[in-house]
């Protein structure tokens, strides 16, 4: 099925992080979109043609002005969106240098803990990627939640 038949929303995005400035702890950076009043991932629509990687990293700077270094992809992430099929490809990424400038797309950011993040996304479908970032950084966790 070519792109033109196909009625699902190419999307990607990162699931970005640093270590504090002050700690060293992890942190994942959340963005809140006016539009919906809500907290999710920095993503966006692919433009036409656009490497899905490349457009992850470019709604990463857009919407709040890290440049990342790319690390492991993410699991996909499949659901409707205004009643349309919607695919977001995600990646793991790291904030190499921000600088973030409020839109009216996003108007503020947050850095915060795994567990943080996890309480103030809105869609409970972004919360798994939190453990798969996890997992990518530090190797999977034993079952039962023992070190």
């Amino acid at each position: 099925m070519s792109s033109a038949e196909d009625p699902t929303v190419q999307a990607a995005g990162c699931v970005l992080w640093r270590r504090s400035p002050g700690s060293g702890d992890l942190e994942l950076c959340l963005v809140h979109r006016p539009k919906y009043d809500d907290w999710s991932w920095p993503k966006g629509k692919l433009k036409r043609a656009e490497d899905a990687l490349a457009g992850a990293l470019r709604e990463v700077a857009e919407e709040t002005g890290c440049r990342a270094e790319p690390g492991a992809e993410l699991p996909t992430l499949r659901y409707l969106a205004n009643g349309r099929p919607k695919q977001v490809r995600y990646w793991a990424a790291e904030a190499v240098t921000c600088d973030f400038t409020p839109t009216d797309e996003v108007d503020r950011v947050l850095w915060l803990s795994p567990e943080e993040a996890r309480a103030r996304l809105t869609q409970p479908h972004d919360r798994p990627l939190i453990d798969a970032l996890l997992d990518a950084l530090h190797g999977p966790r034993p079952a039962g939640g023992a070190d």
